[in-house]
């Protein structure tokens, strides 16, 4: 966006710099400050300002969005669970299995339209509807999981699927007024 961040950097760091000189009874006072809320009394000074200095710089350059928070505290809950199946679990002669890593739960895919959203688009002289659905996206009876499989069912042929829907022009700007591609495919059946 052209705006230079670097004199809040110099904030941001001055005021990590000072976090350094702080006992943890001030860093408590510095997490109530900016989360408002008690620091948890078992944290030790070395995590206590790493979480101060982690919320600061969040305030000010922003922090993770809501679907790298629910991937972290999912992957947080299949560790917890892992760990407390492996100090239960023994093998018949008493000895602790050899500890296993658990998989890493997938990414959900991210999706700019709500379930129920209606998308439309004229090609080759036909009106297609497409339908946003928790699968993915609904045209002619079929799902498909992008908007590029749609595109491709439409027209025949390779397309990027929020382009072809014109959501995005050559620039990654959203722009409705788009009608480029090639004409006259055939519908096939999914």
């Amino acid at each position: 966006n052209g705006v230079s961040t670097e004199p809040l950097e110099k904030l941001v760091r001055a005021e990590l710099d000072r976090l350094e000189v702080l006992d943890a009874n001030d860093l408590r006072i510095r997490y109530r400050q900016l989360t408002r809320k008690t620091a948890p009394s078992h944290l030790p000074r070395w995590l206590l300002l790493r979480i101060v200095a982690y919320r600061i710089q969040a305030r000010a350059f922003g922090d993770l969005d809501a679907d790298a928070l629910k991937f972290l505290a999912d992957v947080a809950k299949s560790l917890d669970l892992e760990r407390k199946n492996q100090s239960a679990a023994k093998t018949e002669d008493g000895a602790r299995r050899q500890r296993v890593v658990p998989p890493v739960p997938p990414v959900a895919p991210r999706t700019r339209f709500r379930p129920g959203t209606l998308l439309m688009r004229e090609h080759a002289g036909e009106l297609h509807r497409v339908m946003v659905v928790e699968q993915g996206y609904q045209w002619n009876g079929c799902t498909y999981g992008s908007l590029s499989e749609v595109a491709r069912a439409i027209t025949g042929t390779i397309w990027n699927g929020p382009y072809f829907f014109g959501l995005r022009n050559k620039t990654g700007r959203a722009d409705a007024n788009q009608e480029k591609g090639p004409t006259g495919a055939e519908h096939e059946a999914c």
